[in-house]
This record gives C-alpha cells, sequence and structure tokens, in this order.
C-alpha cells in the first residue's frame, strides 16, 4: 500500500515511517518548516493551510491512504496560542480529508488524542469510546473537531492515550524530566528538578505500540470508527518521575514550578483499546521499556 504520511518528520512520524516500511508499505510524507532525513521515504514540503498546494501533493502521490499526524500538540501551549491551534488542527484537517477527496479511493487515518475525552469520572474509567467528549483546553477541542470531520468524512480515527518514547520534544513532561536529569549528570544543572502537576495519573503508551496500532488502523480501520490506543494502566506523574530517576542512578531535589503547571489538568486519562484489541493490536513494551530508551536517548 502507498501511504502518505503528513507531518513524517516528527517524533510520532518519524517511528511510524519504520514502522510502515517494515511492513512492506511505500511511505510518502509530508513536511513544512523542519529538515529531517528518512531512508526511503519521499518527502514533500507542503504547508497543511495550503489547500491547493496540499490537493497537489496527494494528487502527485496518489496515496491509498493517509496518515494524519502533522498538527500542534502542547497542551499547555494552547491556551496562549488558541487561534494558531485551531487554524492548523482544524482548518488544516478539513484540508487534507478534501485533497483526499478529490484524489478518490483513499483512506484517511487521524491521530487524535484522548484530552478530548476532558474530565471522566473514576468510575468510569477505563474510557470507552462511546464516551462522551467533552474538551477542557483549547488543544482539546481542536482535535474533537478534527475528530468530528474525520467520521463525517468516513476516515478512521486514532484516540491516542499518552504516547512516550525516544525522540520526543522536552516540551512534554516525562522528556522534560530526562533532558533535566540529562544535565544534572552532565553537571550542566544543579541537582533540582522542577516540575509541574504530579498527581496526574496518565495511560502511558510506548510509541513503537502507539505506531504499530496506526499501522494497523491504516490497514484495518472500519470507516467512521474512533479507536483508543492505550495500554489500559495507569501512573501517576510522580510515579513515572520515580522510575525515571531510578533509570538515572541520580540523587536529585523535586522542586514545583508555577510555569510547568497548566490552566486545567485532568486527574485522571486511563483508556480501553478493546476494540482495537480486536482487530489484533496488544502493547509489547511497558513503561519501563519506554522510559529505559528515553534515558538512553537523552544521557549521551
Amino acid at each position: 500500500m502507498r501511504v502518505l504520511v503528513t507531518g513524517v518528520g516528527g517524533f510520532l512520524g518519524s517511528h511510524l515511517a519504520g514502522r510502515l516500511l517494515d511492513r512492506g508499505h511505500a511511505v510518502v510524507g509530508t513536511t513544512w518548516g523542519t529538515s529531517t532525513d528518512l531512508l526511503r521515504v519521499e518527502l514533500h514540503e507542503v504547508d497543511l493551510l495550503d489547500p491547493v498546494g496540499l490537493a497537489s501533493v496527494v494528487r502527485t502521490v496518489m496515496p491509498e491512504a493517509i496518515i494524519h499526524l502533522a498538527g500542534l500538540s502542547h497542551v499547555g501551549e494552547s491556551w496562549q496560542r488558541p487561534a494558531d491551534y485551531f487554524q492548523v488542527n482544524v482548518l488544516g484537517t478539513e484540508n487534507v480529508l478534501d485533497a483526499a477527496l478529490e484524489a478518490g479511493n483513499c483512506r484517511v487515518l487521524l491521530a487524535s488524542s484522548a484530552e478530548v475525552y476532558g474530565l471522566v469520572p473514576e468510575e468510569r474509567q477505563p474510557i470507552v469510546e462511546t464516551e462522551p467528549v467533552a474538551p477542557r483546553t483549547p488543544y482539546a477541542l481542536t482535535k474533537a473537531a478534527a475528530e468530528r470531520l474525520t467520521v463525517r468524512a468516513g476516515g478512521v480515527v486514532a484516540r491516542c492515550f499518552n504516547l512516550v518514547g525516544p525522540g520526543q520534544s522536552d516540551r512534554f513532561a516525562l522528556p522534560a524530566f530526562a533532558s533535566q536529569l540529562a544535565a544534572i549528570k552532565k553537571g550542566e544543572q544543579d541537582a533540582v528538578l522542577k516540575v509541574g502537576n504530579l498527581s496526574a495519573r496518565r495511560d502511558f503508551v510506548h510509541v513503537s505500540d502507539g505506531v504499530a496500532a496506526l499501522a494497523l488502523l491504516a490497514e484495518l480501520g472500519n470507516p467512521g470508527e474512533i479507536y483508543n490506543v492505550a495500554s489500559g494502566r495507569a501512573f501517576s506523574i510522580a510515579e513515572a518521575l520515580d522510575r525515571l530517576i531510578s533509570i538515572s542512578g541520580l540523587k536529585v531535589e523535586i522542586k514545583e514550578d508555577k510555569e510547568r503547571l497548566r490552566p486545567v489538568d485532568m486527574p485522571l486519562l486511563e483508556g480501553d483499546a478493546a476494540k482495537l484489541r480486536a482487530l489484533g493490536w496488544k502493547p509489547e513494551k511497558d513503561l519501563d521499556a519506554a522510559l529505559g530508551e528515553l534515558w538512553a536517548a537523552v544521557r549521551g
């Protein structure tokens, strides 16, 4: 199958390209404003907000499937840039769907986020896909809107819980902790780790399991359906941090940094992926594996 991956140069895209190639697919990717060097991936630079340019790329490539990863993804930042998040995540998705429709016979898979669920009572967790969405942040609102557009167009939605692994930006919590620990180990920072809210509990999925899910859904996902990508187990950020510190072998002081706190932070997000498992998916790597690989990638 010929697969077009938008945002192929990002954290998730680079891992996904490798998985798709390993499964025998031809991979084409779009990038915008970033440089990337992915072997055996045909690259096209195009802005999601350029519908004419995007449609031209899709007509040229003629993919059988589009996996739409490109977008803005930082929950905290979305409070400062809500208009940008709407433009890129909603209108950009609409442009991808329109280009796919024009090309004809092209399945679209949208990578979305569990953040769309919002505040779900603990007694209704792990969360199933039929749980009503109730986004509480600008980011989550844009992803919920993008989902609606995708499902209405007959596309497939992968609602990803917290993906983690090597190559992830240190703008996110666990990679930020790993980067700070690496700086401490190198003597570039005092042995004080600055953190935000550590009480929130999240369902962490190793990035390799996440991209395995995306590859499978690109092949077998039912049109108009939503699938959770989740391990079914939640850990507090504090527990994940303790495990990361243990892996690093360092002794550090933990200090709360108010600038790292979000205006809204869901206390628990834990997913039920029975629907995805029914297609043959199951997670192969646990949180410790993800943290170990994350630490190996940054420690130098």
